[in-house]
């Protein structure tokens, strides 16, 4: 088999082709998309610190210059979006957005979310286990992230329905070449979720509330497109690894049963089996950077205007990085893995994401201690970012 991410059989199983592209050709053009891979984790961690590329380029060209086709004018109010959010732009723009959101998601108020987050992992797998199971990604994985980024923002309880499918229907334009019926239906969502946070966020103007909306709407330098932007990242990137790390994470550990005993007897090993199940199973398999210099990678030479693709999954399981990379290993304890990525564009969420993960993982060892599997799942077909479309599990 080789790379092809449109194959479910590759989706389902990519960390062979992997080990034969790190082996045999590390850096290579892949034609389909016109992009350069990149399957070492040295060379990915170093193109992801690298100020020689950038998630843009507008900032140092127009699309001409670069030799691409502007976007299609209906895709106008989704780039608007998500070019004003801090993933998508480059310093000093960057620079002055991290800054200004920061002071509104401090580490020190992240932390003190855990006992809330706590509660509403408890509350949910209660809920699962009272049910005698079902699809832990819908009752489970899904809720619990987008719960605790909805109280976060000020999201009221009637409208946060909304937000996952918003957030998944944006997200189906990150994949390699979208469908125009998924580009169409990314900008209808972010045109509907841009106009619910405006309005939502004058409101907050008007009556601050105790919430992160509330906070950036009194911060001066933003913008209010600045601020959608900030928001609509926090919603997608703020669940959607924390669901497929979830998904992902709980079927790797049936498939290793050896390691979930340990964890079932040892709950101390939780930090690190978190930490684990993002690198064994990566929830985010590729992460795409544009060259806006020459660089050389490997001894292979790239030219400006063309986009690398970072292998995060192939990085993740490196031998030259990790002993052993393809056993799992819920108490590895030297694990760089790069699943939040690296530079300036390192997850803001981490602390987050690793706080929902670990009370959502404790929660299921205590509470339902005997989930076993129904039947085995299936992959969605995205790759790009990868999950499955469902975890039926029984609780005994």
């Amino acid at each position: 088999m080789r790379f092809d991410p449109w194959n479910p059989d590759f989706v389902a199983h990519p960390y062979g082709v992997y080990a034969d592209l790190r082996r045999e050709a590390p850096v290579s053009f892949f034609e389909p998309t016109g992009q350069w891979l990149v399957a070492r984790h040295a060379d990915v961690n170093a193109l992801l610190r690298d100020r020689r590329l950038g998630r843009a380029y507008l900032h140092v060209a127009t699309h001409e210059e670069f030799g691409k086709e502007p976007e299609p004018e209906f895709q106008e109010p989704f780039w608007r979006v998500i070019r004003a959010g801090m993933l998508d732009v480059e310093p000093p723009v960057h620079t002055r957005l991290r800054r200004l959101v920061s002071r509104a998601f401090t580490p020190r108020m992240v932390e003190s979310l855990r006992p809330r987050v706590r509660a509403i992992a408890e509350g949910l797998v209660d809920a699962y286990v009272e049910k005698g199971g079902g699809d832990l990604i819908a009752e489970v994985a899904e809720p619990l992230p987008v719960t605790v980024i909805a109280e976060m923002l000020g999201i009221p309880d009637a409208d946060r329905h909304l937000l996952r499918p918003w957030s998944a229907d944006i997200c189906g334009m990150y994949e390699l070449n979208p469908s125009e019926q998924a580009q169409h239906t990314a900008v209808r969502a972010a045109s509907e979720f841009a106009a619910y946070l405006k309005e939502l966020a004058r409101e907050r103007g008007r009556r601050p509330g105790d919430d992160l909306i509330s906070a950036l709407a009194a911060i001066d330098e933003l913008t209010e497109d600045e601020l959608v932007g900030t928001c609509v990242l926090l919603l997608n990137a703020g669940h959607e690894a924390t669901v497929n790390v979830t998904g992902n994470g709980w079927w790797s550990l049936f498939r290793n049963p050896g390691e979930l005993a340990r964890l079932r007897a040892d709950r101390g090993l939780l930090p690190t089996a978190v930490e684990e199940l993002m690198r064994w199973d990566t929830p985010l398999q590729m992460f795409e950077r544009w060259v806006l210099e020459d660089i050389e990678v490997g001894g292979v030479a790239i030219p400006r205007g063309v986009e690398v693709a970072l292998l995060f999954g192939s990085a993740n399981r490196d031998p030259e990085v990790f002993d052993d990379p393809d056993r799992l290993d819920v108490g590895r304890a030297d694990n760089p893995h790069i699943s939040f990525g690296a530079g300036i564009h390192f997850c803001l969420g981490a602390p987050l994401a690793r706080i929902e993960l670990i009370e959502s993982f404790g929660a299921l060892l205590d509470r339902a201690p005997k989930l076993e599997l129904r039947r085995e799942p299936a992959w969605k077909p995205g790759y790009v970012i990868r999950g499955l479309e469902s975890l039926d599990l029984s609780v005994s």
